[in-house]
């Protein structure tokens, strides 16, 4: 049976979830809303389904739904759908503030109506790829560069871009954050535009975090060292190295001596080639497309999405942090 799936909001993003609802086989879009009427009728007219100017009108009609109205909206629009038990995938940040998004996820609950949020990037597939392969990080380097898009004016760089960072950052470092110094600046309509975070965790990891969305290229880049490898993830190209060092260098370091200090000799038995450059192989499948099949996988299934209510908030709270301290930092 055909799932029937809207999508609320079809400006740059909206439009992008219901080309890709359109597509799938046992998926129908049964509506698009948006509140100028012109749009929701032009994106309804493409993909040949029913255009409404008020979400309400779809209540009852459909069995899941994307929302992807401005961030001041989440929560009004969310809210309607979860406390009629239908499953929602909101874009991120979840909502405006922390509390309405703890809202929400107790409203998820309470209804039993699965809520995801949509943190694409946990779909990168460099993403996906180093997550198999890197144990326990040590260090994580991110540098998300953008120019200007004239888009989500109404929030900072921080919620806006670095959000996707502190996501997959959470994602991988399995430690409470212990500590967060952050600088930023706003260049052009009041809201932080650029901003640096450092942040340390329990166990010892550092994650050294930077977004713009005034810079005049487009950069991202995320680089992570563990104990067993180094891996360099370039999101926007979906593409992943990961570099390891090799099996003879281990058994050179292995028949080092131990009692007494290393020669020249000694260390000209290391062997040059020390490590190895793999380049990952990743299938060529667009992000949203993955982020938007799991969601409806898991509406099938009736289990957990692949990134809950529960990681959006934790998320959010990560992103007040940082930019708390952006707003209490003090230049001499």
């Amino acid at each position: 049976m055909s799932l029937r799936v809207a999508v609320v909001g079809v400006g740059h993003l909206g439009r992008h979830h219901a080309r890709i609802y359109a597509s799938m086989p046992d998926v129908t879009l049964a509506g698009v809303v948006d509140t100028a009427s012109g749009r929701a009728e032009e994106v309804g007219r493409e993909h040949r389904a029913a255009a409404f100017t008020d979400y309400r009108e779809i209540l009852g009609k459909v069995d899941a739904v994307s929302i992807a109205v401005p961030t001041v909206g989440h929560f009004a629009v969310a809210k309607e759908f979860l406390e009629r038990g239908i499953p929602v995938l909101v874009e991120k940040p979840l909502a405006k503030t922390i509390e309405e998004a703890e809202e929400l996820v107790r409203i998820a609950r309470r209804h039993r109506a699965p809520l995801a949020v949509g943190h694409v990037e946990r779909f990168n597939p460099a993403v996906m790829a180093a997550r198999k392969m890197i144990e326990r990080p040590r260090f994580i380097e991110v540098h998300r560069l953008s120019p200007f898009r004239f888009r989500s004016t109404d929030i900072d760089v921080v919620h806006d871009l670095m959000i996707h960072d502190i996501d997959i950052i959470l994602h991988f470092v399995a430690s409470e954050l212990k500590r967060i110094d952050a600088v930023g600046v706003s260049l052009l309509f009041g809201s932080e535009d650029i901003a640096n975070a450092r942040l340390e965790f329990e166990d010892g990891c550092v994650a050294n975090v930077t977004a713009s969305r005034v810079s005049d290229k487009q950069m991202r880049k995320i680089r992570m060292f563990s104990t067993n490898g180094y891996v360099s993830i370039d999101t926007l190209e979906k593409a992943a190295r990961l570099y390891r060092t090799t099996p003879q260098f281990a058994e050179a370091l292995a028949k080092l001596p131990k009692d007494r200090e290393l020669s020249l000799g000694d260390l000209a038995a290391i062997p040059r080639e020390f490590y190895s450059i793999e380049e990952v192989r990743l299938p060529d499948e667009e992000p949203l497309a993955a982020e938007l099949r799991s969601f409806v996988d898991s509406v099938r299934a009736g289990r957990e999405p692949e990134v809950p209510g529960e990681h959006g908030v934790r998320a959010m709270k990560a992103a007040e942090r940082i930019l708390r301290e952006i707003r209490e930092h003090v230049w001499k």
